[in-house]
């Protein structure tokens, strides 16, 4: 495997994106939205946590480009940026299991 040099930049991404794998139950919409879009509604019903949780949860995954946002008339269905997420989660998983 090579390693590239890494800048100040590409680690304050990583971080960011460690930030926003910090928490179990944003690793559980992660989970949920692999299987398709959700609206708030419906994660907060899959994952049965509160609305406003949930709403800030996915905030801050939007926020750092983990997740995108489409709005049809009021409601915003969320859905993963990128499927090699659950991938990454997926080696996480591994590491830590060692």
């Amino acid at each position: 495997m090579t390693y590239l040099p890494t800048t100040h930049e590409n680690s304050i991404h990583e971080a960011d994106v460690c930030f926003a794998l910090a928490d179990p139950k944003r690793i559980d919409i992660i989970r949920a939205l692999e299987k398709h879009p959700y609206n708030v509604n419906e994660l907060t019903l899959e994952l049965g946590i509160p609305q406003p949780m949930t709403s800030r949860h996915l905030k801050i995954l939007r926020e750092r480009g983990l997740v995108h946002s489409t709005r049809h008339g009021v409601s915003v269905t969320y859905a993963l940026s990128d499927p090699r997420l659950i991938e990454a989660l997926e080696l996480l998983n591994n590491i830590s299991s060692k």
